[in-house]
């Protein structure tokens, strides 16, 4: 995860939507046209487009109230339990049209473009009925044809219990025969998702329903991801690793033990500093006891109106560094190559290869490693997607005083 492959006074040649060429610039530039377009980065640092494995972007509403009741003490779970958190989401998310949904997420469209993010994971789970739920994946596609954004559609609907099946064991059991007989089987004949996911934790999906609505969606043909081990050692990893899931996500409370069985079943550990951060909590995922057992990890933003509402990779890159003692090389990999291949896009994104698609950013900085030191700054100044520049920072007009 250290091996960058850095290539110094390096260049890349773009045609059409892909790389046609990358090496020493005098190498690249003898290749290219008299007539190529020429973009001059020369004392910046050049990056694949970052991949973020882990977002919620499709939502109403808000929820600053609750990030001043946690400034004053209340847990994320005192305030789920006052029927605050997930499902105050999904109350304002079901009153919303499909039209409204759309226009609300272009923004956060926007912001992860100008941040650098060229492709990002994007969960349902706001909706929790039949329809509200292919309502959200419907408009994760229209964002997908519409914006330049790729995202790759995973089906939430095991992410809470919502009001009206709460009460009683029989109640759930109700909710998750909804989600396993009739929302699966509509997400995976309209094919509006590739993965489904589930909230494996206390207090929400035990590990025997986790398995459940697992299972059925395998049996429809879409891949496994898991909200795993975030509160608690809810056995989520454990189960992760005894399905092959892709992912693995949040792994707080994780041990050696299961970190080894993810290991072995060659699940990616994706890890969610942000939500860490922005709950005030202080256990961080072990990632330095991934990498020493050769877990591959990946680092998300898990973007959401809840826990983590920040859309910028280069925020969780300064905490994965700080907080999870990751090099600032292991983040950068953690952000681009090894998510897209838990995303089975590898060979199409997360470097800067060949026959790949041109997703590239430029930053401001003269040194990679500048990127997370420089906190809470955004360095990303040229964004190229599919090989179309969509993000130019760098016009800025400063007045001459």
């Amino acid at each position: 995860m250290r091996e960058l492959a850095i290539v110094e006074d390096g260049a890349v040649l773009i045609r059409g939507d892909s790389i046609a060429a990358v090496g020493p610039s005098a190498e690249v530039e003898s290749l290219a046209g008299s007539d190529a377009n020429r973009i001059d980065a020369r004392g910046r640092v050049v990056l694949p487009g970052f991949v973020d494995a882990h977002t919620h972007p499709v939502f109403a509403g808000s929820r600053e109230d609750e990030y001043e009741l946690r400034s004053q003490g209340l847990t994320y779970q005192e305030i789920a339990s006052r029927g605050g958190g997930i499902r105050s989401t999904v109350r304002k998310t079901r009153a919303a049209s499909d039209t409204e949904l759309f226009e609300l997420a272009l923004p956060r469209v926007r912001h992860l473009l100008e941040h650098g993010t060229t492709t990002v994971e994007a969960k349902s789970g706001y909706g929790l009925t039949v329809e509200d739920e292919l309502k959200i994946l419907r408009v994760i596609g229209r964002l997908n044809r519409e914006t330049p954004l790729d995202l790759v559609p995973t089906f939430l609907g095991a992410h809470e219990t919502p009001d009206e099946y709460r009460g009683s064991i029989g109640s759930r059991e109700d909710y998750i025969r909804l989600v396993t007989g009739e929302m699966l089987p509509r997400v995976a004949s309209e094919g509006l998702a590739e993965y489904a996911d589930v909230f494996c934790e206390a207090g929400v999906f035990t590990v025997a329903e986790s398995r459940r609505v697992l299972e059925c969606a395998r049996e429809l043909g879409l891949g496994s991801r898991v909200h795993a081990d975030q509160l608690s050692l809810s056995g989520g990893s454990s189960l992760a690793a005894e399905l092959g899931a892709s992912t693995a996500d949040h792994l707080e409370w994780i041990t050696s033990k299961e970190m080894e069985a993810l290991a072995e079943a060659n699940v990616t550990a994706v890890l969610l500093p942000g939500a860490v951060f922005n709950l005030g909590l202080t256990r961080y995922p072990p990632a330095r006891a991934m990498i020493e057992v050769g877990l591959a990890i990946a680092i998300a933003t898990d973007f959401n109106p809840g826990s983590s509402p920040t859309p910028s990779m280069q925020m969780i890159l300064s905490l994965a560094c700080t907080q999870m003692r990751m090099t600032p090389a292991e983040a950068i990999t953690a952000s681009t190559i090894n998510p897209a291949y838990s995303l089975n896009r590898g060979t199409q994104v997360g470097s800067i290869e060949t026959g790949k698609q041109a997703d590239i950013v430029v930053f401001d900085c003269s040194d990679y490693r500048q990127i997370p030191y420089f906190f809470g700054i955004n360095h990303a100044m040229l964004v190229i997607k599919r090989g179309t520049v969509v993000v130019n920072r760098d016009r800025i007009a400063w007045p001459v005083v």
